[in-house]
């Protein structure tokens, strides 16, 4: 059984809560990444997604010097180290969530991602039917 470890991004930047809507969007340009996970004393406090920009910060018209705890995701779906693939794309499909930080004892360790998934060989079927949930639905 392939487990999270093996397939996640482990280079993950992360930005804090005191940081402002601008400064997390031009580190996502910098590193050409869609999600950015903010933390609060190395703990995981929250995640920043391109989506969230578009929707809670220009759709809703917030200053881009808005903290960025006013536009971030607050009620995250995490993985761990240890946890199987086939557990880590189960959990993105039912939550249809693209980008998921893998973390130990509340600190972000690092991040797994729908490419990560559908670029790995792993035996498991229904692992590959949860990808293919995942991209079938669109964000509400």
């Amino acid at each position: 059984m392939q487990t999270v470890r093996e397939v996640m991004t482990t280079d993950v930047q992360a930005c804090t809560s005191q940081d402002n809507v601008y400064e997390v969007a031009l580190k996502m340009k910098e590193l050409n990444v869609g999600a950015i996970p903010i933390v609060d004393h190395n703990q995981l406090v929250g995640m920043l997604t391109d989506r969230d920009l578009v929707t809670r910060g220009i759709a809703g018209k917030k200053a881009n010097s808005s903290r960025v705890t006013d536009i971030m995701s607050h009620n995250l779906f995490s993985a761990t180290p240890d946890m199987s693939v086939e557990e880590a794309a189960q959990l993105m499909a039912e939550h249809q969530i693209r980008r998921l930080p893998v973390v130990d004892q509340g600190q972000v360790v690092g991040m797994i991602s729908l490419g990560d998934l559908s670029i790995n060989q792993y035996s498991d079927q229904r692992a590959g039917a949860a990808l293919t949930e995942i991209s079938e639905h669109h964000p509400h």
